[in-house]
């Protein structure tokens, strides 16, 4: 018997067994539909009137629910990729909710997560590009296979994603937290001290540009009132 005869065989046997369940069938699309609908009710509700504890919740899921995938299924490459990425931003995260908060802290939180989305960018970017570049038949130029290029192209797609989202919502709730004791003051609420022009009265560290220059890192921005402040504090 042929691979084809095979396969029409194995078809018609799935078609007498599940002969006379189209109403089940239709019964459980139905609740699916209905699922989906609640669900995305709820989840919008609920992302409305409690939307600190919806992305809480839903960063840890996305952060805990591959691990378990990843072991399982051995993908030891996006484990450790997992790995670093974790053990980077805990400790940035450990630094952000410190208190009282190093005038440090800010900078490197700002330069952490921004090195973050500049990879997922430029990698999501090129996922997309390769697989866009299979769809059209460029691989055959280059004697590339059309499933390996595709599967670089997914994967490097999902890797900019992800860890777009996540270092996205990671920064969000640092610059919760800095926000709240961020400052140069002290109890009484009064400053004690005198500011030269080139310290910022927020995160107490030295502007490295002036407001007309173009920064490599960041740059420095004026307010109407005249202080300056650099760029990293527009993460909070």
């Amino acid at each position: 018997m042929t691979h084809r005869e095979n396969w029409k065989v194995q078809h018609e046997r799935l078609h007498v067994k599940h002969r006379g369940h189209e109403a089940m069938h239709a019964e459980m699309v139905l609740i699916l539909v209905a699922t989906l609908v609640v669900a995305q009710i709820v989840l919008v509700q609920w992302k409305q009137r409690h939307h600190r504890s919806y992305n809480l919740v839903t960063l840890v899921q996305m952060w805990v629910v591959p691990l378990y995938f990843t072991i399982k299924l051995y993908w030891w490459r996006f484990l450790s990729m997992w790995g670093m990425f974790s053990v980077v931003t805990s400790y940035v995260i450990f630094r952000a909710t410190r208190r009282p908060l190093s005038c440090r802290t800010p900078r490197m939180v700002y330069k952490w997560f921004l090195l973050i989305y500049k990879l997922s960018y430029a990698v999501g970017v090129l996922g997309y590009l390769a697989i866009m570049f299979t769809m059209f038949g460029f691989n055959v130029f280059f004697r590339i296979k059309a499933e390996d290029s595709m599967d670089v192209g997914v994967i490097m797609l999902f890797y900019g994603l992800y860890y777009g989202v996540m270092g996205r919502d990671f920064a969000e709730i640092c610059s919760d937290y800095m926000a709240s004791t961020i400052g140069y003051y002290n109890k009484g609420g009064m400053p004690s001290r005198s500011l030269t022009s080139d310290i910022c009265a927020v995160c107490g560290q030295r502007i490295l540009v002036d407001v007309e220059e173009e920064g490599i890192i960041e740059d420095t921005y004026q307010l109407s009132c005249g202080h300056m402040y650099p760029e990293v504090l527009q993460l909070i």
